[in-house]
C-alpha cells in the first residue's frame, strides 16, 4: 500500500479527520481520537493502528510487523506494517478498519450519535 492509498482508504471510513503532525506523519482520527498512523520518509512506508490484545501477540511474528515504536512501549496495544513482506494491502485495510471501530466503538454514543456512527 502506497501512501496515498492509505490516505484515500481513511478518508473513506466515516466522520473521520486528517492531521500531519509528529514529525510529518499523516494522523488520522474519528471523533478526535487517533485510529491509524502513516509516514513515508524511508524506502518503504510504515502503517501504524490499534489492535486486539490476540493481534498484538500475533502479527509482531510475521516479518514486517513489529509492536509500535513509542505507542507500544506505553502498554498500548498498537502495531506497525514498517517492511515487506508485512501484511497484505486487504489485509492491512482490514486491520485499519478494525482499529477504525475499536476507537469509534471507545467514544461516547453522545460522541457516536453527533458523528452519525450510531443507526
Amino acid at each position: 500500500m502506497t501512501g496515498d492509498e492509505f490516505n484515500t482508504y481513511c478518508k473513506s471510513l466515516k466522520a473521520t479527520t486528517h492531521v500531519v503532525q509528529w514529525g510529518n506523519a499523516h494522523v488520522w482520527k474519528v471523533g478526535g481520537k487517533v485510529f491509524a498512523i502513516g509516514g513515508w520518509e524511508d524506502k518503504e512506508p510504515a502503517f501504524t493502528f490499534k489492535v486486539t490484545e490476540i493481534g498484538f501477540e500475533v502479527l509482531p511474528q510475521q516479518p514486517g510487523i513489529r509492536p509500535a515504536p513509542y505507542m507500544a512501549s506505553r502498554g498500548l496495544k498498537w502495531v506497525q506494517h514498517y517492511a515487506s513482506p508485512g501484511l497484505t494491502d486487504d489485509e492491512l485495510k482490514d486491520y485499519i478498519k478494525q482499529s477504525y471501530d475499536m476507537i469509534a466503538a471507545g467514544l461516547s454514543k453522545k460522541k457516536q450519535k453527533e458523528l452519525g456512527l450510531l443507526p
